[in-house]
């Protein structure tokens, strides 16, 4: 507990501070003296004026100080709060870049995404129809009897079926030779006259030979594959005359390839297909 002397003295100091305080924004009592002249002596000397006006002078200056001071902490605050509001301003712009990069990457992320779903589903596709090969062209080479040689009208077949097989990808060629003539001669006569187109097929349009599958069939009863002809019998018959049934079969690959996925150069039999 505070003594009673301490809280007296607190309360006289405290009291006297307010004094003070309130002493300095009192107005001012000019000091006036009653004489002869009444209120105000006429004759008063320049050091009474003086006297008298030298509290009003002090004020003055202590209200100009006062005002100075005010101005100066006035502008200093507006100072910093232009400067607040200008980092401000300048954080909020850099914050809005940055989300717009971000939202532009993150489009860019997604049409990516999307583009290699797609491409995902194309290869996907396509690799399950590697085997599944589907007609594309089909010819007939006939020859006549005894002969193995192509003539102008079979090499002009076979140019307008290769004509546009370089450089593309996913095809096969079937070739099978067919001939009237029985057991193993008739064999033979297939296998040379299929060998015949095979022969042109690569040496003159540059087919890669794994892209062609030739067979001597000689004069077994299967179906024909080609357009003109389905047996190796005639309609009133008579033995279907030597030929060779060419046919240009074709699978999704190319479409893998011209979507802009090309196969691993490792992996030989995806290239062979």
């Amino acid at each position: 507990m505070s003594s009673p002397n301490a809280d007296q003295s607190s309360s006289s100091a405290a009291g006297t501070a307010s004094d003070q305080n309130l002493s300095a924004h009192q107005p001012l009592q000019p000091e006036t003296r009653e004489g002869f002249w009444g209120h105000l002596n006429p004759f008063a000397r320049k050091k009474y004026v003086q006297r008298q006006m030298s509290p009003v002078r002090n004020r003055v200056n202590e209200l100009d100080e006062l005002t100075a001071d005010n101005a100066k902490s006035i502008k200093d605050v507006d100072a910093r709060a232009q400067e607040g509001i200008r980092q401000a301003s300048a954080k909020a712009n850099e914050a809005d870049q940055h989300a717009v990069a971000a939202g532009t990457t993150a489009q860019q992320a997604n049409q990516t995404a999307t583009q290699a779903s797609n491409r995902l589903n194309t290869v996907e596709q396509v690799v399950g129809n590697l085997d599944q090969y589907q007609p594309a062209s089909q010819t007939e080479i006939r020859f006549p009897a005894g002969h193995t040689a192509l003539g102008p009208k079979a090499k002009a077949a076979l140019d307008d079926m290769a004509a546009n097989l370089n450089g593309q990808k996913g095809y096969v060629i079937e070739v099978q030779g067919f001939s009237p003539s029985r057991g193993q001669a008739g064999i033979q006569n297939s296998q040379a006259m299929a060998n015949a187109v095979v022969r042109y097929l690569v040496e003159e349009h540059n087919v890669p030979v794994y892209r062609i599958f030739v067979m001597g069939m000689g004069n077994a009863k299967v179906q024909s594959t080609a357009a003109e002809s389905s047996s190796n019998t005639k309609a009133n018959g008579r033995p279907a005359p030597n030929r060779v049934e060419v046919s240009l079969l074709k699978n999704n690959l190319d479409q893998l390839a011209s979507n802009g996925v090309s196969a691993s150069p490792n992996n030989t039999q995806a290239q062979r297909q």
